[in-house]
């Protein structure tokens, strides 16, 4: 018997059953589970309904995420902070939602509560159908100095620090898809408490260069310059480097990480992507007026945006149990609040950040970067088109 010929069977016997007695129900229910194979419980369920089946009802509470102002709004702030992982996210919500009214509309006051009180398992799960993927390695140029390497010493252990200013430095090559050639190189220095992160860009690696991009970075930090860790690149490992370090007045330390380990750079090499390829990706950048540009881009909206308006999460602690690592991390905070909450910034440097901070827009930033984005890369395309003529 098909599904059509059960159907009609029970509305056949329904009201039959319903009229029926109680020995009476016995012996049809008997016959229906012959009949039609049923189980004797389920069978029961089927003639006990009047008229149509009831709809199975949703499992779990009603959805409160559900409306388009809410998911609108979350997904316009998701994008603009560069699609950060929903921990960082939800910490960058309260620091982003007082700039969405004027960037776009008001929102109600029961969406602005939903954004402020939504869980990062819950962001997750409501931006998975709009998650972009990213995964695109390119090549690296660091290659190993062989100067003054017996004067530079490894980092061992780890830095006591309890202050800000020990920070870690990295290059990273625009050079497409070949080394060949002179091409624009970006210089990376984090520092490890409060995760502050400033890029230069600079013509090749030549040493003079990258001291005066590290020169600039430092005067543009709201903290002393105290310890200097960076790979075994040739752009490190030089006279001019050891020299300006060694007259140094506040350098504690200026150390080098073990050849080829470059976890021993962690907190500088994951900034390599989040602050320089995320941005410039992988193009080739070889004409010499890019690093102008570029610098101007940096120093300005791209450091303010990532220094005011990006959390980040600290490593707490990390245990192996077995052959699995068990990772804590603190909670999101971003670099500019670390800074401030740190009791070794003076009060005028935290002043002149407060005063940064209370004139800036992430939307207006991120309108700038992107605005600046398209003529450097109008630029790329340009010089790019001439030399395929020649």
């Amino acid at each position: 018997m098909g599904k059509n010929e059960r159907q009609v069977y029970l509305k056949a016997i329904r009201s039959r059953y319903h009229r029926a007695g109680k020995k009476a129900k016995v012996t049809i229910l008997n016959e229906f589970c012959f009949v039609c194979g049923y189980h004797r419980k389920y069978a029961i369920r089927l003639l006990n309904q009047r008229g149509k089946p009831k709809t199975r009802r949703r499992a779990g509470r009603k959805p409160i995420y559900a409306s388009s102002e809410f998911m609108t709004a979350l997904k316009r702030i998701w994008f603009a902070s560069d699609q950060m992982c929903s921990k960082k996210l939800k910490a960058a919500i309260p620091l982003w939602l007082p700039f969405y009214e004027k960037r776009y509309k008001a929102l109600s006051q029961d969406t602005q509560d939903k954004l402020l009180s939504v869980s990062a398992a819950t962001i997750d799960r409501l931006l998975k159908p709009v998650r972009i993927a990213h995964g695109r390695k390119g090549l690296g140029g660091t290659r190993p100095g062989s100067l003054l390497k017996s004067q530079i010493p490894i980092r061992t252990d780890f830095w006591d620090v309890s202050q800000p200013g020990f920070m870690e430095a990295d290059t990273v090559a625009h050079c497409g898809n070949s080394l060949a050639g002179d091409f624009v190189w970006s210089l990376t220095m984090t520092d490890i408490l409060t995760t502050w992160t400033e890029n230069r860009a600079t013509w090749n690696k030549g040493a003079q260069g990258v001291v005066a991009q590290i020169q600039n970075i430092e005067s543009s930090l709201a903290f002393d310059l105290l310890g200097f860790d960076c790979d075994n690149g040739s752009e490190f490992l030089n006279h001019h480097l050891v020299r300006y370090f060694s007259d140094h007045p506040s350098i504690q330390a200026f150390t080098r990480s073990r050849p080829y380990k470059k976890n021993d750079n962690a907190h500088v090499e994951q900034k390599n992507w989040s602050h320089v390829r995320q941005l410039f990706g992988y193009d080739r950048l070889e004409d010499q007026t890019l690093v102008a540009m570029m610098n101007d881009l940096y120093a300005n909206e791209w450091s303010q945006y990532q220094n005011h308006f990006c959390p980040s999460m600290k490593l707490v602690s990390k245990q192996r149990i077995n052959s699995k690592y068990y990772k804590k991390y603190d909670s999101p905070q971003t670099p500019y609040h670390r800074v401030m909450a740190s009791d070794h910034v003076t009060d005028d440097a935290k002043a002149a950040l407060e005063a940064v901070q209370n004139r800036l827009n992430p939307f207006i930033l991120k309108q700038a970067i992107e605005r600046k984005l398209r003529r450097i890369f109008q630029h790329v395309k340009v010089t790019s088109n001439v030399r395929q003529r020649i």
